[in-house]
């Protein structure tokens, strides 16, 4: 079979046949290259697992300049980041591929019923798997304003904790989309004494509405409330937001905009293996549902990062790889005990499971 090429996100390339497909099945699969499907196929490359993570290149957190909140990382670019858990990935021999997931289904158990996967890609290329990690992270979804979407990630922002600082001491609006906008408020008023609260951010056609209580409450913390329905986002001529316009005409000055975002998993390829999904409450998202790190009803399935924990940072989504990636080792780590101990009763052994010597020249692509 010819080999192609393909291209890494950071711009190297490397000669591939059909991501396995010829070469034997894989220990694991990993589809999403975020903090943590990177952080799991380090602990399975680590542990001497032949690993493939499949990423988009479009990480959620592209548009912003730096990360937070990750001790001893402050600060640093998001694509930085992700650059330099690739090269850990790679150094202890884990494959990077940039593509598109079209279809993920199992693929038959192995003779000692071991599971099976085959991971298809929008260009053909397929590799074969006996456990998957699906990292595949979320998508912010926006109101629905003109001239809204794009200051996302720099004036406009959605946590107090990755981006709050930044906007210390700013004229912050917040744009209520329903119950959790005030909870939201609350928490954007730690970081400025000039706060806005919209309580029609998300057009005229949705009132999220406040009892007298959440009035009393902002009144107390200096709040200010706006009830006439917002229309649209006014900009600068340099491109920054220069305040908030409501149907009646008026405009509110502001230079940050705060929304509480819909979040919904990325999902697109991953029908085939029936994975269970939860809502947010208040009908702000949905997500996959998953047990102890991150298992889930499909045996040899996990999920990890914002895909199932859409509130986790990107330490904690780090961390909630690392500890799938162990999972996935240890469970591995039976089936071959397993497949070992009826060869030695039997007398036959699935040579995909017989230990790393062997796995790893099947991952070879």
């Amino acid at each position: 079979m010819p080999a192609t090429t393909f291209e890494y996100e950071s711009g190297a390339t490397a000669e591939s046949d059909e991501l396995g497909e010829s070469g034997g099945t894989v220990d694991a699969v990993v589809i999403g290259g975020g903090a943590a499907g990177l952080n799991g196929a380090l602990m399975l490359a680590r542990s001497r697992r032949s690993v493939v993570v499949v990423d988009g290149g479009t990480p959620r957190n592209a548009p912003a300049d730096g990360v937070h909140g990750l001790l001893g990382l402050e600060g640093v670019p998001p694509m930085d980041l992700l650059g330099r858990g690739r090269d850990e990935v790679r150094r202890y021999g884990g494959r990077v591929v940039v593509g598109h997931v079209v279809s993920a289904v199992p693929a038959g158990p192995s003779a000692e019923g071991d599971p099976r996967f085959k991971v298809t890609l929008s260009d053909g290329r397929a590799v074969r798997a006996r456990r998957l990690l699906v990292a595949t992270g979320l998508r912010d979804v926006l109101p629905d304003l003109p001239g809204l979407a794009q200051h996302w990630g720099h004036g406009l922002v959605h946590c107090p904790y990755c981006h709050g600082w930044e906007v210390r001491d700013e004229p912050v609006g917040v744009l209520a989309v329903g119950p959790a906008s005030v909870h939201h408020a609350l928490l954007f008023r730690q970081l400025t004494d000039d706060l806005v609260y919209f309580a029609r951010g998300a057009g005229p056609d949705q009132d999220t509405g406040l009892d007298e209580e959440t009035r009393a409450r902002f009144a107390a913390r200096g709040i200010r409330v706006v009830d006439a329905p917002v229309a649209a986002v006014e900009s600068t001529r340099d491109g920054r937001i220069a305040g908030v316009r409501l149907v009646d005409g008026q405009t509110v000055a502001r230079r940050v905009l705060a929304v509480a975002t819909g979040m919904r998993a990325r999902t697109e390829g991953l029908a085939g293996l029936n994975l269970p999904m939860q809502d947010l409450p208040g009908a702000m998202g949905r997500h996959f549902a998953t047990g102890v790190a991150g298992a889930t009803q499909v045996p040899g399935v996990w999920v990890a990062g914002n895909a199932t924990d859409p509130a986790a940072q990107v330490g904690a989504s780090a961390a909630a790889g690392a500890l799938a990636g162990a999972r996935i080792n240890a469970d591995l780590v039976t089936a071959d005990t397993d497949a070992a101990l009826a060869a030695a009763r039997y007398g036959s052994v699935d040579r995909v499971s017989a230990g790393p010597s062997v796995t790893r020249r099947a991952g070879r692509l």
